[in-house]
């Protein structure tokens, strides 16, 4: 979403709701090798409905993170999600990209709903629309400045320099398409399970179809176990992490109402594009994010949708030395950190 001269290496941040995620990279020829990778906590309620909440103390713990990982790099790629962007894909008349930056501001009023001067936008050709030549396919975001305005801020207070701003869903994309080789002809769904958020991007050949936002994700385990068994959001919060190793059949039971809600709301999304997409059916699903290690979810999925599931591995093809990263550990984050890898790999410069 912003645009400059260099290609310098950036430093992947994921500000979540619950923690802070940070990746950092670097680009062997086309291979990634893996420098950095960690997670910390975020102070309860410090982010709420992807505001922020309380910025000193999430610029605290941005710098903890980073400088605890001597980490020299200034510049960060973060990525933003939920009611803080809008993703449209509109159809316009074919034009050169040129000429469509000049329109795309007049183009895109009608799309969204705030003041066109309070926005930053962009916007990607993805293909010519399949009904009539002479149309295109554009897939066209935006986010309100104040938002944007709020991340720049947190950044600069811990000292880092805010250069690229991209969307949790492409992010995932991107960690995806470095590390599974699906084939061109396959239709994947990607759906990375937040703390608060879920974002589903079905994708085919690297072009997005459909996305789609919806506001719930693993706090909604948390907030129901503490509802229906009476405990402390600490422990709803350690039961929901150990329920795979632990046979409380109350515990269990809401796991398993809560897993039918978030799976609801993910057929609801796939069958919406399924109706509308003629024969290009989605043919596999692939989570990521924290919520996707709740007990049984990933099997409910399949069960639910009929479809394959696998959990991405956003470290399946980076280079690293097992003598800095332990590669059992590697794999326990490794659903956490799809958006962390997703934005590691941007560069100071890319559109």
């Amino acid at each position: 979403m912003f645009l400059f001269k260099k290609k310098k290496e950036v430093i992947g941040i994921d500000v979540g709701s619950s923690s802070v995620k940070l990746v950092q990279l670097k680009d062997n020829k086309g291979s990634y090798q893996l420098l950095n990778a960690g997670i910390i906590a975020l102070p309860p309620e410090a982010i709420v409905d992807n505001s922020l909440m309380d910025s000193a103390s999430i610029a605290a713990t941005i710098k903890n993170l980073v400088s605890s990982m001597g980490i020299k790099v200034k510049d960060v790629a973060c990525s933003i999600s939920g009611n803080s962007v809008i993703i449209r894909k509109i159809i316009l008349p074919a034009m050169p990209q040129e000429e469509l930056e000049d329109q795309i501001t007049w183009e895109a009023e009608q799309y969204i709903p705030f003041d066109i001067n309070d926005v930053n936008m962009d916007f990607q050709i993805l293909s010519p629309d399949s009904h009539d030549p002479s149309k295109m396919n554009v897939l066209l975001v935006a986010s309100k400045k104040d938002i944007i305005n709020d991340y720049v801020s947190v950044f600069n207070e811990a000292g880092l320099h805010l250069c690229v701003v991209d969307v949790d869903s492409f992010s995932v994309q991107n960690a995806f398409e470095i590390n599974h080789d699906v084939g061109a002809d396959a239709i994947v769904s990607l759906i990375n399970i937040g703390a608060s958020v879920m974002n589903i991007n079905v994708v085919k050949d690297g072009i997005t179809l459909f996305t789609r936002d919806v506001q719930m994700g693993g706090n909604l385990y948390t907030e129901e176990i503490q509802k229906q068994l009476g405990i402390s959001g600490h422990d709803a919060e350690s039961g929901k992490m150990l329920a795979n190793e632990t046979n409380n059949k109350p515990l269990l039971d809401v796991l398993i109402k809560v897993n039918e809600t978030i799976i609801q709301e993910i057929r609801r999304s796939l069958d919406f594009y399924n109706s509308t997409a003629s024969d290009d059916r989605i043919t596999s699903i692939y989570v990521s994010g924290g919520g996707s290690k709740v007990y049984k979810l990933i099997d409910m999925i399949t069960e639910k949708t009929g479809l394959p599931v696998e959990t991405i591995n956003p470290f399946a093809t980076l280079k690293y030395n097992e003598k800095d990263f332990d590669p059992e550990y590697l794999q326990e984050i490794g659903p956490l950190m799809a958006v962390p890898v997703g934005l590691a790999i941007r560069r100071v410069g890319d559109k």
